[in-house]
């Protein structure tokens, strides 16, 4: 079994800045990547990066591969099915493989909210979407609805507006919490788009696809509205895929429980991103790269102070 002194688990933000990190620390690292770039390999243009003034996500995350890459990470294309405890190492499941190593990042974000309506499961891309930078451009000349009253939605309508027809943005706040910036953009699209507050989506009709949706509120004398797409960007929670199988401790809301350096309860494994609510509710590219850093000069410091806690002697070539 092959053994690495660190696996990072994840290849967003926080998981390829992490394995950046300990490739410079010439720590052996193998990334596991699960969905490259996670969110933000989907985000559309991102234009708050400091020293990028603007750049596709997909192409960010492709930019951070390339450079852990060149500090020794290596990369495997693969899920993590299982991480397990074997003495004072850890052995992580894949479906191809098994391997060993002395720490674990886990750098898996987290996963979209859903609506939990009937229906949604059924028609999720046919009509149903969560991806609008995957999905949007499919909908050109067509009439959309946007739910969720945060920057992403209406970031998502500016990207969207460049297809649809017209774009109905739900919320359920009285007001849109976007950055200025990206609320001006969409203002300036005049009545190509139409504010809906105080309404929520309480039912979704359509069998073979989506055909309209039904609100909380009337608009135009009526509660029903049709749509050809419906895209659900109403936020995350915390991803607890190996919360419970390695024992962490989290808090009320499912973030996993760290100390200021990314330390969790159990000894070499640390966290970083969205898994962990370290900054609150803002949750950003450069606060998960941050995080990632942070966890892995942790990682080194923790294997520099305990240098014989997990020995192998099939160390990756």
């Amino acid at each position: 079994m092959k053994h690495y002194d660190l696996i990072v688990v994840g290849s967003g933000a926080a998981g390829l800045a992490a394995a950046v990190y300990a490739g410079r620390y010439k720590l052996s690292t193998l990334v596991v990547e699960g969905e490259f770039g996670g969110e933000t390999a989907t985000a559309g243009v991102i234009e708050n990066y400091p020293g990028i003034p603007a750049i596709e996500g997909y192409e960010l995350m492709r930019s951070m591969k390339k450079q852990a890459q060149g500090t020794g990470a290596v990369f495997l294309d693969a899920w993590v099915k299982e991480i397990i405890q074997e003495g004072k190492c850890f052995v992580v499941k894949t479906e191809k493989e098994e391997i060993r190593s002395t720490m674990v990042v886990l750098g898996i974000g987290s996963q979209r909210r859903h609506l939990n309506l009937p229906n949604e499961k059924e028609l999720t891309g046919r009509g149903i979407h969560y991806c609008w930078t995957c999905d949007g451009p499919l909908y050109g000349g067509k009439v959309v609805a946007m739910i969720g009253g945060g920057d992403s939605s209406v970031k998502g309508v500016n990207f969207l507006a460049e297809y649809a027809e017209k774009i109905f943005l739900l919320y359920r706040d009285t007001d849109v919490r976007a950055e200025p910036i990206n609320f001006e953009r969409m203002q300036k699209l005049g009545d190509k788009v139409v504010l809906l507050p105080k309404t929520e989506v309480k039912e979704i009709v359509g069998e073979k696809k989506l055909e309209k949706i039904v609100l909380s509120q009337e608009y135009n004398g009526s509660f029903e509205l049709p749509v050809d797409a419906l895209f659900v960007e109403i936020g995350f929670d915390p991803d607890q895929t190996f919360v419970k199988q390695l024992g962490l401790e989290t808090d009320e809301r499912g973030y996993v429980k760290t100390d200021a350096h990314m330390n969790t309860n159990v000894p070499g494994l640390f966290v970083a991103g969205d898994m962990t609510n370290h900054f609150g509710g803002f949750k950003q590219d450069i606060t998960a790269a941050a995080l990632g850093s942070v966890a892995a000069t942790s990682a080194y410091e923790y294997k520099k102070n305990n240098p014989d806690i997990c020995v192998s002697h099939d160390k990756p070539s």
